[in-house]
């Protein structure tokens, strides 16, 4: 294990970068938002992810490798009642919807550094009472560990003081052979239904068969998808299960058509929300000097449900005091 000061943010804070290697993975993690800011598989010259070089350049990208929380994904006006008492969250997202954790989110936070090893590192945060709305206070962990030959485990925890809502979720940009976008990628969702969305993005509270829809991953195909002219977006939560599971199971496949890489994702989570990167365009350079335009990279998020406190049927995202919260994700590489 190797720990470097990485950099400080406007308001002078440091952050650090730990850097774990172990069988065919080199791991960057940094302080800033429990962030994987580059995976390095041997034998190959690019990053697997998109990162900076720079910690400010964090604070503007669309939650590039963060751990983001407490409640990752979308709440429909920032609005969710639990045991008949209300709440109002930041409504960060066009002043509407809450997103990824409010304007200062567990993203955006710099975590303390608890623990590490060659080949592991545990991070923790503390979310108080009232922070952007949410009830109790939350203390949160992430321990991220390389398995070889080529897995990265992440395990995240969740304690709190007062019933709330907990879903933490990992939002790592893969990009498995260094090209401008990721359209020719194959891949594969190991999901049988979805969740369809209104124009805000937030679940409808409908569950659907993927079958026969432009959402059917189940067989492998590229991410690019036409309707007729029209270029298919995505960024839609599918439903691999209706509970959490007691040890991860598969969730996606994503595979390179240039190089041969693999990407196999297995969680205990019941949802995994899939972005192709369609709205990526930044003007700061990434890892190495890259330029990140549309597709540069494609999320595949471990994840409750968006919007889950708000529909009674989706699985339930609130935590309560006693319990605690446990998250077991993998993230695992291949190359034939």
């Amino acid at each position: 294990m190797t720990a470097r000061l990485f950099g400080q943010l406007p308001d002078g804070t440091a952050v650090h970068e730990v850097t774990l290697a172990a069988g065919e993975l080199t791991v960057s993690v940094l302080t800033l938002g429990a962030i994987i800011r580059d995976i390095r598989l041997a034998g190959l010259g690019h990053p697997l992810v998109l990162g900076f070089e720079n910690a400010p350049d964090y604070l503007q990208s669309p939650y590039f490798g963060a751990l983001v929380g407490r409640y990752g994904n979308r709440i429909a006006g920032g609005r969710f009642a639990i045991d008949g008492v209300k709440y109002q969250v930041t409504p960060n997202e066009k002043g509407k919807t809450h997103l990824h954790g409010g304007k200062v989110g567990f993203s955006h936070r710099v975590w303390s550094l608890v623990e590490d090893t060659p080949d592991s590192v545990t991070l923790a945060l503390t979310s108080p009472d009232g922070e952007e709305g949410f009830p109790g206070e939350v203390r949160a962990t992430v321990t991220y560990a390389i398995v070889a030959p080529a897995t990265i485990r992440m395990q995240a925890t969740a304690t709190t003081t007062a019933p709330t809502v907990v879903n933490l979720v990992q939002h790592s940009y893969f990009n498995l052979d260094d090209s401008a976008d990721v359209l020719d990628h194959r891949l594969q969702i190991f999901a049988s239904a979805y969740t369809p969305t209104d124009a805000d993005l937030v679940p409808t509270g409908e569950i659907l068969s993927v079958a026969g829809s432009n959402f059917d991953f189940r067989a492998v195909r590229p991410v690019r998808r036409l309707r007729g002219s029209e270029r298919i977006v995505y960024d839609k939560n599918f439903v691999v299960d209706r509970a959490r599971a007691p040890s991860p199971r598969q969730h996606a496949k994503l595979a390179s058509a240039k190089n041969g890489v693999t990407l196999t994702v297995e969680s205990t989570e019941p949802g995994l929300q899939f972005y192709d990167g369609s709205y990526i365009d930044l003007a700061i350079p990434g890892l190495g000097g890259r330029r990140y335009g549309h597709n540069a990279g494609v999320c595949l998020e471990p994840q409750v449900f968006p919007d889950a406190p708000n529909h009674p049927n989706f699985p339930s995202a609130v935590l309560r005091p006693g319990e605690t919260y446990r998250q077991v994700s993998t993230f695992s590489f291949d190359r034939r």
